[in-house]
């Protein structure tokens, strides 16, 4: 019988080709159930908006006729890694406009009545498991020196 460490170890990796298989990314920063289950929860309510592949609507930087813009993308040609944790997660919660305030349009909903808390965070982590290594990293200080600012 093999050793029960070893066993956990293959079931581990094992887990891991299965995960890069699927979404093409290794899990960074969230726990790999959150990572996955955001990864599901993402597809259902926002790659309609934001892609199957993160990549938004074309010429999202371009307003649509309604002086709305369309959906960025989430991955790093977008400007998600630009904001901190806290800001991502109000946007989700409460939408754009809410969060931007001064009578600002957007189409982006507030997720705070259809998701739970833990299911926003878990996309949120699913989104920032893809960026490239600089912009988690980014994303990652900016959320760091938010959440000092708030504690201060």
């Amino acid at each position: 019988m093999k050793h029960p460490l070893t066993l956990v170890a293959v079931a581990v990796g094992a887990f891991a080709v299965i995960l890069l298989a699927v979404t093409g990314r290794l899990p960074v920063g969230g726990a790999k159930e959150d990572i996955m289950s955001g990864r599901m929860l993402y597809a259902e309510h926002c790659a309609s908006c934001h892609g199957a592949n993160l990549e938004g609507q074309p010429d999202w930087k371009q307003p649509l006729p309604t002086g709305r813009l369309p959906a960025p993308p989430h991955d790093a040609t977008g400007h998600t890694w630009h904001h901190p944790d806290g800001v991502l997660y109000r946007i989700t919660r409460e939408g754009t406009a809410a969060v931007v305030g001064g009578g600002y349009q957007s189409d982006m909903p507030g997720f705070g009545d259809i998701l739970p808390d833990s299911d926003i965070r878990a996309v949120l982590d699913y989104i920032k498991s893809t960026w490239p290594e600089r912009e988690r990293d980014y994303q990652k200080e900016i959320s760091r020196r938010e959440q000092k600012e708030g504690s201060s």
